[in-house]
């Protein structure tokens, strides 16, 4: 079963090149601001950097680059070639929006916009240009996702497996629509008389934690499309792929049970939908094995398909450590990051193998390079000494979202793990570095015929 799309030349192709495109730059400024935030927590080094308050800010930008513009960006681009060529000014519009929203989250920082507020899923700068910034960009990708569902490609074989990754796509992008319902829900129902750092804790708790599942989808999406990329001999069937797929999104059917019997500020609240991405995400384990057991029918991969191959491989192995890690948590400390950047990192490497996989499909140069084979490698690496750095430290009692000598680093152990999170972290950068030239510099090619 090959578990791939078909990809035809039209407008929609287009749409996808421009998200992908501003995923790209998303990734290239959130590596700017992750080396100010690497060298401010690194031992030595952090001591000639006066940087503690700019710590803060640069954190909220990053991860807002990171995470929410890159994550929601890839799956627009993913979006988009599952639509007819159809709304294209529709398209053309949220794009632009899109665009728009995060040029104004870079330049905030540099513009006024300050007093950063570390809360989870979407961190922000207590600023209305700030606030104009994730507007624009939220309501980009919402009007993508309404063209999307609304003019979706329907497959001349529904028991194929390509079926089955349009079938993950749509599935998705309704669990997005329901992460905008639940913040929408949450907003009308938060009182704003509240401290600030607990109400924007409270108004993306719901809806972000339901998000994970979007990412999730995505990511086993891709692991499947790599691996039949990549050769593997993928025996499962579509109807078998897409109840893998529904099982992986239906505890996303808990989230209206739990606003019904918890109140949006009560502790209950907090803690369901904990477990409900702890448990919940157990969901996705049958689909992920399978996976991890098809690899091992992957031939030696060759040209095009060993970036592919890398990025499967690194991928698989940073999600499961993350999930791993997920699971010793106690207390707050940097034992959390290092859980969150595995997953984190799990997803972006799948979608940086998809993009290798995705170029050619574009009309661009398929990487081929032995730096797109190693990319995968060297970012996965250092992003596994980083959270294994972490995950030590915080054994130790280690705070997460400090800086400098607030992180009271006295201890011959912490200092260890704190420099192996640096070192790993820079590693890391590198690593993300590479993939933005071999990605680049593909896209600034012609397809190789």
């Amino acid at each position: 079963m090959n578990y791939t799309l078909t990809i035809s030349n039209n407008e929609s192709q287009k749409i996808a090149t421009g998200w992908l495109a501003l995923g790209l730059a998303s990734l290239i400024f959130a590596g700017l601001f992750s080396l100010l935030l690497v060298l401010s927590r690194t031992p030595a080094v952090q001591e000639i950097i006066p940087w503690a308050d700019f710590f803060h800010t640069a954190l909220v930008v990053h991860v807002d680059l990171s995470v929410l513009i890159w994550f929601l960006s890839f799956a627009s681009v993913l979006w988009s070639l599952n639509s007819q060529p159809k709304q294209i000014s529709l398209g053309k519009f949220a794009l632009a929006l899109a665009v728009i929203g995060t040029v104004i989250i870079i330049i905030s920082p540099f513009t006024g916009a300050g007093s950063p507020l570390l809360n989870n899923y979407i961190p922000v700068l207590q600023h209305p240009l700030f606030y104009a910034g994730l507007i624009c960009f939220s309501t980009g990708v919402c009007l993508q996702l309404i063209r999307s569902l609304s003019i979706p490609v329907k497959t001349n074989e529904e028991k194929s497996g390509e079926a089955a990754i349009r079938f993950a796509l749509k599935l998705a992008a309704f669990v997005t629509i329901a992460t905008f319902i639940a913040f929408a829900f949450t907003w009308l129902k938060v009182p704003t008389d509240i401290e600030a750092t607990s109400y924007f804790e409270f108004l993306f708790w719901g809806s972000g934690h339901i998000l994970q599942f979007n990412h999730t989808i995505l990511l086993l999406a891709a692991w499947l499309w790599l691996a039949s990329a990549c050769g593997a001999s993928t025996p499962l069937s579509s109807s078998l792929a897409k109840i893998f797929f529904t099982l992986t999104a239906i505890p996303v059917l808990m989230a209206p049970v739990i606003y019904s019997q918890h109140e949006i500020l009560s502790s209950e609240h907090r803690l369901a939908f904990t477990q409900l991405m702890q448990f919940g995400g157990l969901a996705s384990l049958p689909l992920g094995l399978f996976v991890g057991w098809t690899i091992f029918s992957i031939k030696k991969p060759t040209g095009a398909a060993k970036p592919l191959h890398s990025s499967l491989i690194a991928s698989l192995i940073l999600f499961a450590a993350g999930g791993i890690i997920g699971f010793m948590i106690e207390g707050v400390n940097v034992v959390i990051p290092a859980h969150y950047h595995g997953s984190i990192v799990g997803v972006t490497l799948a979608f940086m193998g998809l993009t290798y996989a995705l170029l050619p499909q574009l009309g661009f140069s398929a990487p081929r390079s032995k730096m797109a084979f190693l990319q995968p490698y060297i970012y996965g690496g250092g992003q596994l000494m980083h959270i294994l750095g972490l995950a030590w430290s915080g054994g130790y009692g280690v705070q997460r979202k400090t800086a400098g000598a607030a992180q009271g680093l006295d201890r011959l152990p912490e200092i260890a793990g704190m420099a192996m999170m640096g070192l790993g972290g820079l590693i890391s950068i590198i690593g993300g570095l590479l993939f933005l030239i071999v990605a680049i510099g593909a896209m600034r090619q012609k397809q190789v015929k």
